[in-house]
């Protein structure tokens, strides 16, 4: 029986290797005892398995597969239901052993009987649940099915369908509510209106175009212009937020000298855990502003759009997204967004800021190309929408250069809000004092900061409580008993 267990399964079953045995066994009784009859009978238990092996590689019976996902894409660590329907399409008897294949992050595959004994029309339907901590584009399936010849003397296993893709999204974290969201600025940023009629002082106008009705015709302003002049329209403006992610390899790094980035097994994207934090970051500002009606537009550091590179969004190049399918489109286009860009050692870098403080100047002119980051590209399209609403940046590690580049991008923003990840080691001081002294309000992150407090600290009304709520405390302490 040991024996046995150690012959491959893929091929035969115990029957087959069984009669296979005999038959060599009849065959060397014959070779001995020169019986003819022994020798029909060895190969006929020799060809037996053999042509029943061969009859299950050419013969393949051919199945329908429709596989659903409830919900369709799905957060991570939350639960989708997955539902299998299974119907033969060529002509066969029996039952057959199937299996859903998964990666191996969803645990053990689910195996099934087919038919199933509540089968209906031909058709066996199956369900099973899956959770994903991690996000990401996952294949699902294929459903591989063993087959055995009516003797049972021989096993085949194949696929029967392609598999679908599961989209896991990353959770966004609700946020507090701050003063960040109420961020104003000159043009766009709250719902305004601005009447046809308030007063004949403050009354907004503009030239007359042909088609405008000459009851809108605003005869005060003609006089002073010497043009007709017409009531301006009741307009109704949305806020609009602009996030830019980094997405470098350079600036995710896990440490000095280390090549950037992790493949994950399962979803094969390259990222890290401080990549992580970020998208997490990004998915919930963008839920918070979203429910806010805010417009938001995404950009990476080289003013490309966010998602370019991203094989889960379904619109790559988009950059603008609104309303609820807007939101979607975004949580879709962060379940595969990797870390991307040449993978140079960080230690180039920090031998860049050496010769910085060295020489206490930004380096060589010249020495910027199109390809650095946070480059006049990303800043003719901040520029585009100057003062439209906040802007926030989620960047990582920063050279004094980078920092340098990207501080004048506050300007184009009714206000400014940075997230500067960095490592628990790494002085940031240098990098967020450029931000600051720009207009920008920088806070510096690790992988375990508490996201909500790091939205928080943006909050000045926030800081200013805290401080009044220390000061109380020290006053208290004071008081004699």
């Amino acid at each position: 029986m040991a024996l046995m267990d150690r012959l491959p399964k893929h091929l035969f079953t115990n029957r087959g290797w069984g009669l296979l045995a005999a038959g060599a066994l009849s065959l060397g009784c014959a070779y001995v005892m020169g019986r003819r009859d022994l020798l029909s009978l060895a190969v006929f238990l020799i060809l037996l398995p053999l042509v029943a092996l061969a009859g299950v590689r050419v013969l393949k019976p051919k199945f329908q597969v429709y596989r659903e996902f409830n919900p369709s894409t799905v957060e991570t660590s939350s639960t989708t239901t997955v539902r299998l329907a299974v119907a033969r399409s060529s002509y066969g008897t029996g039952q057959v052993i199937m299996e859903e294949q998964l990666p191996p992050r969803f645990g053990e595959p689910p195996a099934f009987r087919f038919p199933a004994r509540s089968a209906s029309g031909g058709t066996s339907r199956y369900e099973y649940h899956l959770r994903s901590g991690k996000r990401g584009q996952f294949r699902i399936g294929p459903v591989t099915a063993e087959f055995s010849d009516p003797f049972g003397l021989s096993l085949r296993r194949h696929a029967i369908d392609d598999g679908d893709i599961l989209t896991v999204t990353p959770a966004a974290v609700e946020l507090p509510v701050t003063g960040l969201a109420g961020a104003r600025g000159n043009d766009g940023v709250t719902a305004t209106r601005i009447r046809a009629n308030p007063s004949d002082d403050d009354i907004m106008t503009r030239e007359y175009r042909h088609g405008d009705p000459m009851r809108r015709v605003h005869w005060a302003a003609t006089a002073r212009h010497g043009q007709l002049m017409v009531r301006q329209e009741e307009s109704v403006t949305t806020p609009e937020a602009t996030l830019i992610l980094d997405q470098r390899f350079t600036a995710f790094a896990a440490g000095n000298g280390s090549a950037f980035g992790s493949r994950d097994e399962d979803s094969d994207l390259v990222t890290s855990t401080n990549f992580e934090w970020t998208v997490t970051a990004a998915m919930s500002i963008s839920a918070h502003l979203a429910e806010r009606n805010y417009s938001l537009r995404l950009l990476d550091s080289f003013g490309g759009p966010a998602f370019h590179r991203s094989r889960s969004a379904a619109d790559p190049d988009a950059e603008e997204f609104s309303g609820v399918g807007g939101l979607q489109a975004i949580a879709e286009a962060l379940a595969a967004v990797e870390l991307s860009g040449p993978r140079h050692i960080r230690a180039e870098h920090h031998r860049a800021e050496s010769a910085e403080h060295k020489e206490g100047s930004p380096g060589p002119a010249g020495a910027e190309t199109t390809d650095s980051p946070f480059n006049d590209r990303l800043m003719n399209k901040l520029s585009a929408h100057r003062l439209r609403g906040p802007l926030l940046a989620l960047v990582g590690n920063l050279t004094l250069a980078e920092a340098r580049a990207l501080a004048p991008a506050a300007g184009y923003g009714a206000n400014a809000f940075a997230l500067v990840m960095t490592d628990a080691s790494r002085n940031n001081e240098e990098v967020l004092e450029i931000l600051r002294l720009a207009g920008w309000r920088a806070a510096a992150v690790t992988s375990k900061t508490q996201l909500t407090a790091a939205w928080s600290a943006f909050d000045e009304g926030a800081i200013v409580a805290a401080a009044d709520a220390a000061m109380d405390v020290r006053r208290g302490a004071a008081v004699p008993r």
